[in-house]
């Protein structure tokens, strides 16, 4: 059997998410047409015949503005120093931009410092994309790294992938026992899905109007015999948005509810009863209380 740790990065809203859940088929990370979605490391654990493969799931590194952007891409690097294998994502629909070319710098530090067993880039989203366009793109990125493998993906339709993973455990050594029991999905506790949940489903609902300034803190987390109960609070910096959130006559928030539920009943196996409200809470991503509280410290 084989087993190893992957980092999967790249600049913000190239799909890393996505590829996290198709691999580990389970969707464990939410995921928006927004960039910055993904603000914590999500480990992810996919099981195959040849053995595992222990997924790092990283926020989209960007140039931070605020301490939690900042905590969000020092979470991203600090994955380098602990994987066997890289995946970097880009998006094959625009060209390399500066944004790619700053992965590829943090990449090829950490490789310098430590070489890993495998770097492979995959370029994504290539079911929106015309195939006479994916050969000149892979002559451009071909140059910036010596790759293990450069493969087009669609980590949405699954394109590639079972390609992507027998290349990856080609990789990866033999361990003589692996490291989750058959079972295991992911590290994160139901408090912290049930708030990412929301906060996905709080992001579909506002569309552009705000896509960074929203947190989810849960309250309480009650679990009993055939129901939990949660009590959750949705942070947003201004006035404004929160009648965004909360929408005319409530019904925004009540449709927010309502689809976050529904997942959460899929995916923990549970009745659900939630309970929300949306406070405004002003520079809350530069408060290190607030921070720390909502996971992020």
């Amino acid at each position: 059997m084989k087993s190893g740790q992957l980092a999967i990065l790249g600049r913000p809203n190239v799909g890393k998410s996505t590829l996290l859940n198709a691999l580990v088929r389970e969707k464990i990370a939410i995921v928006s047409d927004k960039p910055q979605t993904t603000r914590n490391l999500i480990l992810g654990v996919g099981h195959y015949p040849e053995g595992q493969l222990i997924l790092i799931d990283t926020p989209g590194l960007h140039t931070p503005h605020h301490r939690l952007n900042t905590q969000m891409v020092q979470s991203a690097l600090g994955t380098l120093t602990q994987s066997d294998v890289v995946y970097m994502i880009v998006d094959s629909q625009v060209l390399p931009g500066p944004g790619d070319r700053q992965v590829m710098e943090q990449v090829t530090t950490a490789h310098q410092e430590r070489p890993f067993q495998g770097v492979f880039l995959l370029l994504n989203k290539t079911d929106a994309v015309a195939k006479s366009r994916l050969l000149p793109l892979i002559d451009q990125y071909r140059t910036w790294f010596p790759w293990s493998e450069i493969i087009p993906i669609s980590a949405k339709t699954g394109v590639n992938l079972p390609q992507l993973v027998e290349l990856t455990f080609a990789c990866l050594p033999s361990c003589p026992e692996l490291m989750y029991d058959d079972d295991f999905l992911t590290n994160q506790p139901m408090r912290h899905m049930a708030a990412e949940l929301i906060r996905e489903k709080v992001l579909e609902q506002t569309y552009d109007e705000l896509p960074y300034a929203v947190g989810v803190l849960i309250e309480e987390f009650q679990e009993e015999p055939g129901l939990t109960s949660i009590r959750a609070v949705i942070l947003v910096e201004k006035t404004s948005q929160k009648g965004i959130v909360i929408g005319k006559k409530g019904l925004r928030l009540k449709e927010i509810g309502q689809s976050a539920r529904i997942d959460m009943e899929r995916l923990f196996g549970m009745k659900i009863y939630l309970r929300m409200w949306v406070k405004v809470q002003e520079g809350w991503r530069d408060n290190v209380q607030v921070l720390s509280e909502l996971g992020y410290g």
